[in-house]
């Protein structure tokens, strides 16, 4: 039960043809394969490149507003030592200003007690003298 030589040339040249059309058939796979790794990672770049570009995006703004408001801070600190200081100039008028009135008050009390002391002598003399 040998079979022809014819047949197993024939046997062999499909064999052949098989593993080629595999090989071929592997070699494509592989090359798709290979492209679509590519492209997933082309395309996996340009989205990490494009969510830091949001993220720093918004944290330039961020960097840009903290800025802003350090400066609106040390201008509002100026004007508020400035206030303070104003303010405290005119705590101080008040207070010379209430100092003054005050001696005024005093000084008319002396001036009212010494002229009833000398209308009291005034009165004094006068009865002597009659």
């Amino acid at each position: 039960m040998e079979k022809p030589k014819a047949d197993v040339g024939s046997l062999e040249s499909s064999l052949l043809q098989i593993i080629e059309e595999h090989n071929k058939a592997y070699i494509r796979i592989r090359d798709q394969s290979e492209n679509a790794k590519k492209d997933a990672l082309r395309t996996a770049v340009r989205v990490s490149d494009l969510l830091v570009d949001t993220v720093n995006s918004g944290v330039e703004e961020s960097f840009i507003n903290e800025k802003r408001i350090e400066l609106e801070i040390r201008t509002l600190v100026s004007i508020i030592i400035r206030y303070s200081k104003q303010t405290n100039q005119w705590l101080a008028a008040s207070h010379s200003l209430n100092s003054a009135l005050k001696e005024i008050g005093d000084f008319e009390n002396w001036m009212k007690t010494m002229e009833y002391d000398c209308k009291s002598i005034n009165a004094a003399l006068h009865n002597i003298h009659q």
